[in-house]
């Protein structure tokens, strides 16, 4: 699917400006609106200073209006409460073209909460970045019960296309995907270090040196199918149970028939070769990436 000619970016702090340098990088037309014109000054300097090549790509609007004129990509990014995503999705909604994607950068706010009364409601969803958006490329993309599968597939091919790694989130869950993954690890992280097993320098270490090295280019699931002979059914037989005592988790994921519908989902099996060739270039991968750090300044 080609990228949309007109992207409107509606809130150009620091999430919109971010956006704005995605979008305008791809080779979209982009127009920044914010309450505030001074942070759509800044935020328009921000963009031409990062994107050099994108000055006649990128303009200003000086009303909600004007940002939304011809627009087929809407990027929302107001403030974080729910009183504002009303307010502002009941304009975009009015306002922007009737196939445009209306998509929320909130980072808690379901969609469900602010957009149940539009009257194209089947167009709206969460589209949940990563702060910097324009450095790290995760996209989480979370519909309301009513968000049509086709704004769906149309804007996960568009993130795509701009360079982006949308997910699908599958329905409404508070925190999303990556948030509820950080809560949990950080809730922990901090439990550790209060109750004196661990400082906090060391703890990043854990993490810095060890998890997140692997987890830089392979993610949980990728990882244990290389941590065990018979992949990942052999590593929840081995370590399910030591899993969920550590964590205060029910053993029966790990087990048959939850075990048995998650990798139904991964939908592979390797065999031990295929297995063996993939820690090869893991390991390949790791030693590139302790060179890489090795190699900055400190």
């Amino acid at each position: 699917m080609p990228l949309p000619q007109r992207v409107a970016i509606i809130g150009a702090g620091l999430i919109g400006r971010a956006w704005a340098i995605v979008f305008a990088r791809a080779g979209c037309d982009v127009t920044l609106y914010d309450a505030n014109p001074e942070i759509t000054r800044n935020a328009h300097d921000a963009v031409l200073k990062e994107v050099g090549a994108a000055e006649e790509r990128v303009r200003l609007a000086d009303s909600l209006a004007a940002a939304l004129d011809r627009a087929d990509f809407v990027q929302e990014n107001t403030p974080e409460t729910l009183e504002s995503k009303l307010g502002i999705f009941a304009e975009l909604d009015k306002l922007a073209s009737l196939d445009a994607i209306l998509a929320s950068s909130s980072s808690a706010i379901v969609a469900s909460r602010f957009t149940k009364d539009l009257h194209g409601r089947q167009r709206c969803l969460i589209a949940h970045p990563v702060n910097p958006p324009h450095r790290i490329p995760l996209v989480e993309l979370v519909g309301a019960p009513w968000t049509s599968a086709d704004t769906i597939e149309r804007a996960r091919a568009t993130y795509a296309a701009a360079g982006q790694v949308p997910i699908v989130v599958k329905r409404e869950i508070d925190g999303f995907i990556l948030n509820r993954l950080q809560a949990v690890l950080l809730s922990e992280a901090f439990r550790l270090v209060e109750e004196g097993y661990v400082s906090p320098q060391d703890l990043d270490h854990a993490l810095k040196d060890g998890l997140g090295l692997r987890w830089a280019f392979m993610g949980p699931f990728e990882t244990i199918e290389l941590n065990a002979p018979g992949g990942i059914p052999d590593y929840c037989r081995r370590y399910g149970a030591s899993l969920a005592a550590l964590s205060g988790a029910d053993e029966s994921i790990y087990r048959s028939p939850k075990l048995d519908s998650i990798l139904g989902q991964w939908s592979r099996t390797p065999d031990a070769q295929e297995i063996a060739a993939k820690m090869r270039w893991r390991d390949r991968r790791l030693g590139a990436l302790r060179a890489h750090l090795k190699a900055q300044p400190s």
